[in-house]
């Protein structure tokens, strides 16, 4: 059923819709290197396949998971002879990423003479994945999974075909039915084909695909999901985005959305408890203890139960207080020990254990807090000398943080008065 013109694939209206330039290349026979990002069945193989035949050039396939170097030399070794005699090749290179930088580079001169149509097909960011001599020479063309409205169309034109579908064998499926299986393809056309395909063959000929017919072949489907790749990256981006913005709601999806597709749950507790750290803070100290709490109940029930507490945590995690104030003063308390270097401490915050130590001034006018007034000698401070005080910890006027915001102005405030007062003696006249 792969669609043999323009006209009859489903989905990629942004890509290949008439009035798009990559459309009205192909159809020119004017087509031109490029890489393919797009999930599995959207349809990158049909498009390489397409540009081909409105190119009138020869197609060739190898897959970067079955093919080494001595085969790719071999490809392109033929594709030479071929532009000799006049006939460009349309090299088609599926999962191009899983091809290392020395086997990408062996397309390089050949893209350049123009030997080849290079056509990389990639589930993964080609930023991350292939080398920038390769993307550079290529233009990368995004493709969207499909909707399951236009994988319904497929599965409609597959009913319908008798020469290459299902068609002529009298199978009865009603929208409902069908609509079904297109939500169950997530995207994936060839996943879509497939369950139509399995349903048919359980019906029998001139059957009927029943509710009970589907529900054996849609039993235990599962969703998209690369553990390693690019769409792992973007779901825990959601999910920590979900969780700053303070939408339990939308966390809570991305976590299930995670879970199922397989992710290891260690991974979501740990991520979660670095989202205690530097989004909640010390706007809500008690995140921090519940996250570590909810690691270590999964670890002991293991799932599904366990789950549940994760589910808790991140539900607690976005309803509760917010605050990167900690997170931003430690990356500035760490800016300046780069910019700074190596300062000596101060004499009297130095520790004085030996009789030595306490002769060379270790310890010279240290004021213990406990014995001032209020608990805080003022006029103390406790920078290097060269740095002077420093504010790095800016608290929230939002939870728990609002009291130590409070406690904290008062204090700054005292110290910057005390330190303004002039000593005895100071600022007056002579004589």
């Amino acid at each position: 059923m792969r669609p043999r013109t323009l006209e009859e694939m489903v989905g990629q209206r942004r890509l290949v819709s008439p009035d798009s330039a990559l459309r009205q290349s192909i159809e020119a026979g004017s087509v031109h290197s490029m890489v393919l990002w797009g999930p599995p069945g959207c349809g990158k193989t049909t498009l390489a396949l397409l540009l081909a035949k409105y190119a009138d050039a020869e197609f060739r396939s190898v897959s970067a998971v079955l093919a080494g170097l001595p085969e790719v030399r071999q490809v392109l070794a033929e594709a030479g002879h071929r532009f000799a005699e006049g006939r460009r090749t349309v090299l088609f290179v599926d999962e191009v990423h899983r091809f290392n930088k020395a086997q990408q580079d062996a397309f390089l001169p050949h893209i350049e003479r123009g030997t080849i149509v290079f056509v990389g097909a990639t589930t993964e960011n080609p930023s991350f994945e292939l080398n920038s001599a390769l993307l550079s020479r290529c233009r990368v063309h995004v493709m969207e999974a499909v909707s399951a409205d236009d994988i319904e169309a497929a599965l409609r034109h597959a009913l319908e075909d008798g020469e290459r579908g299902l068609g002529g064998r009298g199978l009865q499926v009603d929208d409902a039915q069908l609509h079904l299986i297109a939500v169950a393809a997530d995207g994936d056309v060839r996943r879509g084909l497939t369950l139509l395909e399995i349903a048919a063959e359980l019906s029998g000929e001139g059957g009927s695909i029943t509710g009970e017919i589907l529900e054996q072949v849609l039993a235990d489907r599962t969703r998209r999901f690369d553990k390693g790749g690019e769409q792992f990256y973007d779901q825990i981006s959601a999910l920590h985005k979900s969780v700053r913005s303070s939408n339990p709601d939308a966390a809570l999806y991305w976590l299930a959305r995670m879970l199922d597709g397989g992710c290891d749950p260690i991974y979501l507790a740990r991520r979660m408890t670095r989202m205690a750290v530097e989004d909640v803070g010390l706007a809500d100290p008690r995140a921090l203890q519940m996250a570590v709490d909810a690691w270590d109940t999964y670890d002991r029930l293991g799932s599904p139960e366990g789950e549940l507490a994760l589910a808790q945590l991140v539900i607690y995690l976005a309803s509760t207080a917010k605050s990167n104030a900690a997170y931003k003063a430690f990356g500035a308390a760490k800016r300046d020990v780069a910019e700074y270097g190596t300062q000596e401490v101060p004499m009297h915050l130095r520790n004085a254990p030996t009789k030595l130590m306490k002769e060379l001034g270790y310890s010279k006018g240290y004021q213990y807090d406990h014995d001032s007034e209020g608990g805080v000698a003022l006029e103390q401070t406790g920078f290097p000398d060269a740095m002077g005080e420093r504010v790095y910890y800016h608290p929230v006027e939002r939870g728990m943080e609002l009291r130590l915001k409070e406690k904290l102005d008062g204090l700054r405030k005292a110290r910057a008065g005390v330190r303004r007062k002039p000593a005895r003696g100071e600022g007056r006249d002579e004589g």
